[in-house]
C-alpha cells in the first residue's frame, strides 16, 4: 500500500539524516559508495574490506583512516586517492638583453612559467604550486594614441603633429621593436551632440575656423615603425566640434580594443594613450539621442569609419574593462588638470591603467606617456577568468626584496624593474565534483601582458576500485546492484545492505517482527532502524563508538570504567563485556598481573613482607606499609637498634655491657682505624646503614651494619671515640674578669655622660631666666623732688 511504501521510505531517509548535525563529516555524509565518501571530506576513505559487523549499514565504511583502522578495516583495503599536479609545458622565461645582436620575436620570448599544468583535484585537498615572473628587457611595444579632435583641442593638434619621430626617439631607450599608431574621436553624429543642420553637418565650428565634418570614432592610422609617416597623417588631420561637453571617446576605446586586425595589434606589450581635455559619455547616455541598443562589443569599422554609432549606446564601464583585459590593452588618460578627479576615478576601475596631466596645448604629451609606461610596466598584477563552482583560488605573491602578500594583494608585485623575477604560490581547492564533465579549463594571466598560464582541472569524482565493479551481481540479491568496492550500489526501487528489499513488497508487520530481540516490544533495542526487515544500527557521534548485532543491542562504549578510561586502557569492550590486553585482568581490565612495580631495594616482592596484588603490595603485617613494604613508622631505626650491642662489643661499654656475649652475638664485628675505612653505599651490592651514635660520656662513635644473602650481619666499627675536649679554665676566667670591668667602665662612662647632660641643661635654664629677669622702674610715691619751678605770669615769652 502507499503508506506501507511510505513508512519504508520514511525508515530508510530517518536512517541517513539522523546524524546530520552530529559527528564527523565522513559520518554525516552517509555515503552509499566510495565516489560519494572520497567527494566529502579530504579525511575520509572506503574501506572495501569485509569489517561490518552485523547491523552496521553499508554507509558506515566511510570514515576517517584512523577510525576505519581502528574499526579493524585493513589499511591495504582503504580507498584513499590523492591529488596530484603534472606540469606539461615549462618553457624558461627569457634572458634577453637589449645589446644583443639577435632578436626575438615576440611568441619567443617567455616572461610566465610555467605555461601549462593539469590538477588532479580531490574535493577538500588543496594543490599548491609556483609561478614565476619575468620582466623581458627589450619586449617589443605597441603604442596607439587616440586623441579628442573637438575644437578646443586644436592647439594640443599642433604639439602631436610631430609626435611620432620624437616619441620613437625615446623609446629606443626602452625598445628597440617600437610600433606607433593614431586615432581620432569627437561624438556620435546625431542630436543632440552634435548639430545636423547641413551646414553645421559640413563645418561644425563658428566664426571663420575651417574643421572637418564631425563623426565619433576614425583609425587614421594602423601600428607602425615608420615614425615619419605618423607625422605626415597627423599632420593632416582637422579639428572638428561638437555640441555638449561629454565626448564620445567610450566608443572609440571600444572600437581600439576590440579590432585587432585593424588596429594591427601584436602579441606584445599594448598601450592605448587616450588624449582628452573633457569628460566621457558612458552606457544610458545614449538614450538621449533615442539610441538604445546596448553595445554589442564587436568590431564595427568600414574604411576605418566607426558605422554604428547611431545604431548602439555607449559602451559601459565594466564593458570596457572586459574588453581591455581580454585583449591585454594597458591605458593611459592623458587629461587636463580640469578633469583629473574623474579619470582617477576611472582608473580604479579599470585595472592596469594610469592618469597623466596633460598641459593645455599636449606639450609634455611625451614625457607622460614615459612615466606613465613605467609606472604600469612596474607592477604585476595577475587574474584569472571564470572559474568552476566549487572551486577556489588564493594568492600568494613574493615580490621584490623578499615581500610577501596574500588576500588581493596576494595577486600583485609592484616596484619590478627589467630583469627582476618574482614568483607566486597559487593554491587551487575543490569542494565538489562539477555537474558537467569532469574536466575544466581555468587560465591565468599577469594584467597587461599577452601571455597566459592555461590549467586543466581534472576532478577525481570516483575511486579505483569502482571500474571494477560488477553489474547485476548476484551478490546484490541476485542482481539487483552492482557489486563495487566491496559494498552494492543499489537499483532505484532497491533498498538495503545487499538490496535485498524493495519498497512495493514488504510489509510493516515483517518490519517490526523481524527487528524485536526475544518478541520484545523495543524495535532494534532502540539503538536502530528497521530497514528490509532488518536492524541497521545508529551512528555515534564519536565515530569510535558504535552499536552492532543482529538487534542493536551491543555497543563498545558501555563496558567497565578505570581511571576515567575505557577498560581501563588495557583492553577493548566488545559487546558491553572488557576483553583485556596480555597481563591484564579484571571487569575493568585494571588488574595488572606485571609484578615488576612490587618489586623492592633488595629484589623482594614486597621486601618479603606482602603480597602482590594487580601490581600493587599488600602487607601482610600491618606495621609495614610503602609500595614495597619497606617503611615502619613505629620501628626504631636501624642504628638506635643496635647501638647498644656495638658499644659494648667494640667499647665495652654501655647497658648491655654485662649481657653483651648473650645478647650481642648476632653480628660479625670488624674494627676499621678511621672513618674514611668504613664501607661506602655504592661500593655494596646489599643494603647498608651509616650510623652515628652517642654515649653516656658524649662521646661519639661511628660503624655500619649490612646484612649480607639475608643472614649474614656485618658491623664495621671505628675503634676510636670522638670525645668532646674539656674546658679551659683560665680563658674563662680572665673573660669573666674583663667582662666585668668592661661592663664596669662602661656603667660609670655611662653615669658621667648623664651627670654632664643634666649640668649643661641646668646652667642653660639658668641663663635662660637671667636673660629674663626685668626690673621695675617705676617712681617712689613717698618721693618729692628738692627743685621748686615758679612761672612769671606776666611773662609773655618774649
Amino acid at each position: 500500500s502507499v503508506a506501507v511504501n511510505f513508512r519504508i521510505l520514511w525508515l530508510f531517509l530517518t536512517k541517513y539524516c539522523f546524524f546530520l548535525s552530529e559527528g564527523s563529516d565522513c559520518i554525516k555524509a552517509n555515503a552509499q559508495s566510495c565516489g560519494e565518501c572520497i567527494q566529502v571530506a579530504e579525511k575520509c576513505g572506503w574501506c572495501t574490506d569485509d569489517f561490518l559487523k552485523q547491523g552496521e549499514s553499508k554507509s558506515a565504511r566511510c570514515d576517517e583512516l584512523k577510525s576505519l583502522i581502528t574499526k579493524g578495516c585493513s589499511k591495504a583495503k582503504i580507498e584513499n586517492p590523492r591529488g596530484s599536479i603534472s606540469i606539461d609545458k615549462d618553457k624558461p622565461v627569457t634572458n634577453r638583453k637589449k645589446d644583443v645582436a639577435e632578436k626575438l620575436k615576440p611568441d619567443q620570448i617567455t616572461q610566465i612559467q610555467p605555461q601549462k599544468l593539469s590538477l588532479n583535484l580531490r574535493s577538500g585537498e588543496a594543490q599548491t604550486f609556483k609561478l614565476k615572473f619575468k620582466r623581458a628587457e627589450d619586449y617589443p611595444i605597441d603604442l596607439y594614441y587616440l586623441m579628442d579632435l573637438s575644437f578646443s583641442m586644436k592647439d594640443d593638434l599642433e604639439n602631436v603633429k610631430n609626435l611620432g619621430t620624437d616619441l620613437m626617439r625615446e623609446m629606443q631607450e626602452i625598445t628597440s621593436d617600437f610600433k606607433i599608431g593614431f586615432g581620432s574621436f569627437v561624438e556620435k553624429t546625431v542630436m543632440p551632440y552634435i548639430s545636423t543642420t547641413p551646414a553645421r553637418l559640413l563645418n561644425p565650428c563658428t566664426s571663420n575656423e575651417n574643421c572637418t565634418s564631425p563623426f565619433s570614432y576614425k583609425n587614421v592610422l594602423k601600428l607602425t615603425e615608420n615614425g615619419q609617416q605618423f607625422n605626415s597623417l597627423v599632420s593632416k588631420q582637422q579639428i572638428s566640434g561638437n555640441l555638449d561637453s561629454p565626448e564620445g571617446g567610450f566608443d572609440a576605446i571600444m572600437q581600439v580594443a576590440v579590432c585587432g586586425d585593424a588596429i594591427g595589434w601584436r602579441n606584445v606589450t599594448r598601450l592605448l594613450v587616450f588624449s582628452t581635455d573633457a569628460g566621457f559619455h558612458f552606457a544610458g547616455d545614449g538614450k538621449l539621442g533615442g539610441i538604445v541598443l546596448p553595445n554589442d562589443g564587436k568590431c564595427h569599422l568600414e574604411n576605418n569609419m566607426y558605422t554604428m554609432s547611431h545604431y548602439y549606446d555607449y559602451p559601459s564601464i565594466a564593458h570596457l574593462v572586459q574588453k581591455l583585459s581580454d585583449n591585454n590593452i594597458q591605458t593611459i588618460f592623458a587629461v587636463t588638470e580640469e578633469f583629473q578627479p574623474v579619470y582617477k576615478e576611472l582608473k580604479n576601475l579599470i585595472p592596469k591603467s594610469a592618469v597623466g596631466t596633460l598641459s593645455s596645448n599636449s606639450s609634455n604629451v611625451i614625457k607622460l606617456i614615459i612615466d606613465s609606461y613605467n609606472s604600469l610596466s612596474s607592477e604585476v598584477i595577475l587574474e584569472n577568468n571564470k572559474v568552476p563552482e566549487g572551486v577556489s583560488i588564493k594568492y600568494k605573491s613574493i615580490c621584490k626584496n623578499g615581500v610577501v602578500g596574500t588576500g588581493e594583494n596576494g595577486r600583485k608585485c609592484s616596484n619590478i624593474s627589467i630583469g627582476d623575477e618574482v614568483s607566486f604560490d597559487i593554491t587551487i581547492e575543490s569542494q565538489k565534483c562539477p555537474s558537467q564533465g569532469k574536466s575544466e579549463t581555468i587560465r591565468i594571466k599577469p594584467l597587461g601582458f599577452n601571455e597566459d598560464v592555461e590549467i586543466v582541472l581534472n576532478f577525481i569524482c570516483e575511486c579505483e576500485c569502482s571500474k571494477g565493479g560488477e553489474p547485476l551481481s548476484k551478490i546484490c540479491h541476485n542482481g539487483n546492484g552492482t557489486f563495487e568496492c566491496g559494498a552494492c550500489r543499489c537499483n532505484e526501487g532497491r533498498i538495503g545492505r545487499l538490496c535485498e528489499c524493495s519498497t512495493d513488497e514488504v510489509r510493516t508487520d515483517d518490519l517490526d517482527g523481524n527487528c524485536r530481540k526475544d518478541n520484545g516490544t523495543d524495535i532494534c533495542s532502540n539503538n536502530g532502524d528497521c530497514v528490509c526487515g532488518t536492524c541497521e544500527c545508529k551512528k555515534r557521534e564519536n565515530p569510535e563508538e558504535r552499536y552492532s548485532g543482529k538487534f542493536c543491542d551491543c555497543d563498545n562504549f558501555n563496558c567497565d570504567r578505570s581511571n576515567n578510561k575505557l577498560c581501563g586502557g588495557h583492553g577493548r569492550c566488545e559487546c558491553r563485556v572488557c576483553i583485556c590486553d596480555a597481563n591484564y585482568t579484571g571487569s575493568a581490565c585494571d588488574c595488572s598481573l606485571d609484578t615488576s612495580t612490587c618489586l623492592a631495594a633488595n629484589k623482594q616482592i614486597c621486601n618479603g613482607r606482602g603480597t602482590c596484588e594487580c601490581g600493587v603490595c599488600k602487607c601482610t603485617n600491618p606495621k609495614f606499609q610503602g609500595p614495597t613494604c619497606e617503611i615502619c613508622p613505629t620501628c626504631p631505626g636501624v642504628c638506635a637498634e643496635h647501638k647498644e650491642c656495638v658499644q659494648c662489643r667494640a667499647f665495652e661499654t654501655g647497658e648491655k655491657k654485662d649481657t653483651c656475649q648473650r645478647d650481642c652475638s648476632y653480628f660479625n664485628l670488624i674494627r676499621v682505624k678511621d672513618r674514611d675505612k668504613l664501607p661506602q653505599p655504592a661500593d655494596q651490592s646489599y643494603p647498608l646503614s651509616h650510623c652515628k651514635e652517642r654515649d653516656a660520656n658524649d662521646c661519639w662513635f661511628y660503624y655500619t651494619y649490612a646484612v649480607r644473602n639475608d643472614t649474614m650481619r656485618e658491623v664495621y666499627v671505628v675503634e676510636t671515640l670522638e670525645c668532646p675536649a674539656g674546658p679551659d679554665i683560665i680563658p674563662i676566667v680572665a673573660g669573666v674578669v674583663a667582662g666585668i670591668v668592661l661592663i664596669g667602665l662602661a656603667l660609670l662612662l655611662i653615669w658621667k655622660l648623664l651627670m654632664i647632660i643634666h649640668d649643661r641643661r641646668e646652667f642653660a635654664k639658668f641663663e635662660k631666666e637671667k636673660m629674663n629677669a626685668k626690673w621695675d622702674t617705676g617712681e617712689n610715691p613717698i618721693y618729692k623732688s628738692a627743685v621748686t619751678t615758679v612761672v612769671n605770669p606776666k611773662y609773655e615769652g618774649k
